[in-house]
């Protein structure tokens, strides 16, 4: 226990220090060269040197000065996160005491994207002996650099010598030392602090192992085992996929059967196992008649509607999407699209995504039935309309939208997300993000539960597994698919049943 405590605490010191005491967004500048140009030995190649002059007339002592900018934090810098200073447009100032700036250019960009940073109007500017510098967007790592030429302040007649340093004014809020900009300096050797601090570590680490060697089992905590059968959501399967094969990586006696058919028929699966060793995943609540089902919130589940791109919409309105599926709407060209006919890919009765459409999106209003197959054709003998089918899985459903002109669906927000084919539609100016949705701006979401029959033994692999979901590596699957743990929001109460 105690090694356990020191390995986090220490950690947590270490993190502490870097990114609330150090700052996580550090500007920072090096003063690469700054030298004089004049003559020490004349030479046949001196010609570029005489080039220093204004107006025909020499410069006076003049030095050549190269600064480089950079962001040696661990975040992006953005032009929001510059300090305060009197002229808006600028986000640094070089001043260069005893000296005139007599001319300056950007010598170098890290990345390309930083070129119109420094266009006309930026706040790249000369104003006797300051620089004054744009706030210019840093990526991690991205750096610019500045030649000026400089000339002793107050003609010529003044005896050389050497300047102070430059004096930069500047920084970006809440960074170092309360947004100024820091210079940075290398280092060689070690500083005797991390050394220290390394040595303690490794110590730890050789601890920790022999605590492990000598203990009776190497498998994680709350690594349970056994066989279990994984059903429901089609949404769902992609990241129950990850997580089952993250799962089993780590506790190689646990073995899952997906069968991952739908969230109705995954209820109906479970329901009918009257088993604690199936889970199904539903978008949303299950239905009447199944009181021996036991939900478990998982997550923030969102969904978008999607649309062919020839239909030529990207936003419509709460009122427009209803009027779409009343068959009210039936070409693109009235709500301002193409000139296409409107074709309604749904997926079929059952599917929990199709229920939490109907439930968020048309206000509980249910989808008119299918009048075709094809997805591009009404069947025969079906009265005129708007063209209507419905798929089995979320897949079937964006494959079905990319191939049909004029197509209008809805699917899980990460299974669309990563595709080029397909147009993500925003409702009403709102795009499917955890924060819109979270504070009622963005209508389309559903929790994600995980229903067992009975509540299953804890130290059973059907109750470890739904804990890893929510609280380990589980979460972080959840994460990167864009949905969110329910405890992870600004109101968990969202995620409870109503």
């Amino acid at each position: 226990m105690a090694l356990a405590t020191l390995g986090v605490v220490v950690p947590g010191i270490v993190a502490i220090y870097e990114f609330v005491v150090k700052g996580r967004k550090r500007l920072g500048y090096r003063v690469q060269m700054d030298t004089t140009a004049t003559d020490v030995v004349e030479t046949v190649h001196a010609g570029a040197l005489r080039e220093l002059q204004r107006d025909d007339v020499p410069i006076d002592d003049p030095t050549l000065v190269l600064l480089r900018i950079e962001n040696n934090g661990a975040t992006n810098i953005d032009t929001r996160d510059y300090a305060v200073l009197d002229d808006d447009r600028v986000g640094i100032r070089v001043r260069f005491p005893g000296r005139q700036v007599v001319g300056m250019v950007v010598t170098e960009l890290s990345d390309d994207y930083l070129r119109p940073s420094f266009q006309d109007g930026s706040g790249l500017a000369v104003r006797g002996d300051v620089i004054e510098l744009p706030k210019v967007p840093l990526n991690r790592s991205a750096h610019y650099k500045v030649l000026a030429a400089l000339e002793r302040a107050g003609g010529n007649g003044s005896d050389p010598g050497i300047f102070p340093a430059p004096v930069v004014i500047g920084g970006i809020k809440g960074g170092v030392r309360g947004g100024r900009i820091q210079e940075t300096q290398s280092r060689t050797g070690t500083p005797k602090r991390a050394m220290a601090l390394v040595g303690f570590l490794v110590l730890l680490v050789i601890a920790q192992l022999v605590v492990f060697l000598r203990s009776d089992t190497g498998a994680p905590l709350d690594c349970a085992t056994g066989r279990i059968r994984v059903v429901g959501s089609t949404a769902f399967e992609p990241i129950a996929t990850q997580a089952v094969s993250a799962y089993r990586d780590a506790c190689p006696g646990a073995s899952f059967d997906l069968d991952m058919r739908g969230s109705g028929e995954g209820l109906l699966a479970l329901n009918k196992a009257a088993s604690p060793d199936v889970i199904a995943f539903s978008d949303g609540e299950k239905p009447d008649g199944m009181p021996a089902l036991l939900p478990r919130p998982i997550a923030f589940f969102l969904f978008t509607l999607i649309a062919h791109p020839d239909a030529g919409v990207r936003d419509l309105t709460l009122d427009q999407v209803r009027a779409l599926y009343r068959g009210e709407i039936t070409n693109w060209n009235q709500v301002g699209g193409a000139d296409e006919p409107v074709r309604l890919i749904s997926r079929n009765p059952g599917s929990g995504t199709r229920n939490a459409f109907q439930r968020r999106v048309l206000a509980g209003v249910r989808e008119p039935g299918s009048n075709s197959d094809d997805c591009r054709n009404r069947d025969p003998g079906t009265p005129a309309g708007v063209v209507r089918c419905a798929r089995d899985s979320t897949e079937d459903v964006l494959g079905a939208v990319a191939d049909t002109p004029g197509a209008l669906g809805y699917s899980e927000l990460g299974a669309a997300g990563g595709r080029d084919d397909l147009t993500i539609v925003r409702i009403s100016g709102h795009p499917a993000t955890v924060t819109e949705a979270d504070h009622g701006a963005y209508p389309f979401w559903e929790t994600e539960y995980g229903y067992t029959y009975g509540e299953p033994p804890a130290e059973s692999l059907t109750a470890s597994f739904l804990r890893y979901l929510t609280n380990q590596v589980g979460a972080d699957i959840l994460r990167a698919h864009g949905n969110r743990p329910c405890a992870e929001l600004a109101n968990p109460a969202l995620c409870h049943p109503t």
